[in-house]
C-alpha cells in the first residue's frame, strides 16, 4: 500500500475485534509519530501506550465516541473494545502550536497503523482530568488526546457530497458507518 492509498483509503475505526495487537507493532506506529515534522524541532509530545487490564477499561470509561451514532459505535469492553489506547502527553502549559504537532502525529500514527492492517480512533472528546490521575502523570504533563487502536471490526465507508450536503455520519440498515466528505472541488478555491 503507498502512501496517497492510505491517506484516502483509512477510515477511523470504533468497533474493534478482541485480539492483541504486537508491541512491535505498537512501537513501530509510534515510531512514525517521533519522526514527524514538528514545530522547531521542539519534540515535546511523549506517548503512554496502555494495553492492559484493568487500565484499559478504565481509560475507556473516560472516553466518548461518535455522537450522531452513539451508542451503536460505542465500544464495549471484552467485545469490541479496542486493543490498545496511546495517550498523547505533552506539556501542561502547551502552546497552540504543540497542538499541531500532536494532530500531525497522530496522522503519522494512523497512517503508519492503516498499512499494518490496524485501525484507530482519535479521541479529543476525553475526560482529561481523569485521565491525568488514571495514568499518573506529573503535575506538568497532561494528556491531550488519545489514540485507540486494534484490529477493526467494521468497515466503514467513505462518499463524496456536494459543499452544500449534509456531512452528519450515519448507519445504513446493514449497521455500515457512512462518513460523507465535502467534494475536492467543493472545497478549493484555485487562484
Amino acid at each position: 500500500m503507498n502512501a496517497l492509498q492510505a491517506l484516502t483509503e483509512r477510515r477511523t475505526i470504533r468497533l474493534f475485534q478482541q485480539r492483541p495487537v504486537a508491541d512491535a507493532d505498537l512501537a513501530t506506529v509510534i515510531n512514525a509519530a517521533r519522526v514527524t515534522s514538528c514545530a522547531s524541532n521542539r519534540q515535546p509530545l511523549r506517548y503512554i501506550v496502555i494495553r492492559t487490564t484493568p487500565l484499559l477499561d478504565q481509560v475507556l470509561a473516560e472516553t466518548a465516541w461518535a455522537a450522531l451514532v452513539a451508542p451503536k459505535r460505542t465500544p464495549v469492553p471484552g467485545k469490541t473494545a479496542p486493543a490498545a489506547f496511546i495517550a498523547i502527553i505533552a506539556p501542561a502549559d502547551a502552546k497552540p502550536i504543540t497542538y499541531a504537532d500532536a494532530g500531525a502525529s497522530i496522522q503519522s500514527m494512523q497512517i503508519a497503523a492503516w498499512t499494518l492492517g490496524l485501525g484507530c480512533c482519535w479521541l479529543g472528546a476525553i475526560k482529561r482530568e481523569n485521565l491525568h490521575n488514571i495514568l499518573n502523570l506529573a503535575p506538568e504533563k497532561q494528556a491531550i488526546f488519545l489514540l485507540a487502536i486494534g484490529y477493526p471490526a467494521e468497515q466503514p465507508v467513505s462518499e463524496d457530497v456536494a459543499g452544500d450536503a449534509s456531512i452528519a455520519y450515519y448507519l445504513d440498515d446493514a449497521n455500515r458507518l457512512h462518513v460523507p466528505k465535502i467534494r475536492l472541488e467543493d472545497l478549493v478555491d484555485w487562484r
